[in-house]
């Protein structure tokens, strides 16, 4: 890949960039930790204070759950459904759990196996961590994607493994995509 011309911002630069003879702009995000430090004014001290504020309410309210873990299934669930449908699924909330209790909801199967594999994809992740089997790690990244793409769309494109091609989001390819990091 060749890269020429570039805007700059504090977060990163945009620039032409081309593999073989498709030409795009990707962005390149700017080395941590950023030049020149950040500067923790009055303004960031009190979004930052709000944002601690928030999770401390979030804490709390943690402990004035009967049982905590049903807020967990829960997030998961919903989680899985959000990601599988950026992937194009069909399968809601409801699909989803009406499946996993054995009901038939009239959605493609295919679809809610994709969100189950989203699932035990997030649970794998979470046990491991919590566990101390492994910390957030490479190794542990491509477990999760193996088990993301078991079956379904993508369980052709090498599951477990990172990446070798251009990622890009939106269009069809990085010359007309929306975003290409």
């Amino acid at each position: 890949m060749t890269v020429a011309g570039s805007a700059s911002t504090r977060a990163g630069r945009f620039k032409q960039a081309q593999d073989g003879a498709a030409e795009y702009v990707a962005f390149f995000p700017a080395p941590l930790p950023p030049d020149p430090p950040l500067s923790l004014d009055v303004d960031l001290h009190r979004l930052l204070d709000q944002a601690n504020q928030a999770l401390g309410r979030l804490d709390g309210i943690t402990l004035l759950l009967p049982d905590p873990s049903q807020f967990l299934y829960t997030f998961v669930r919903k989680e899985a459904v959000l990601s599988s449908q950026i992937e194009g699924t069909m399968s809601s909330l409801s699909d989803l759990l009406l499946f996993e209790n054995e009901v038939s909801s009239g959605v493609p199967v295919e679809d809610v196996e994709e969100a189950l594999n989203y699932i035990a994809a997030m649970n794998h992740g979470i046990k491991s961590i919590e566990s101390g089997v492994l910390p957030l790690c490479n190794s542990l990244l491509r477990e999760i994607h193996a088990l993301l793409l078991r079956s379904g769309r993508g369980s052709d494109k090498t599951p477990g493994e990172f990446r070798r091609s251009q990622n890009w989001l939106g269009g069809t390819r990085p010359g007309n995509a929306r975003y290409v990091p």
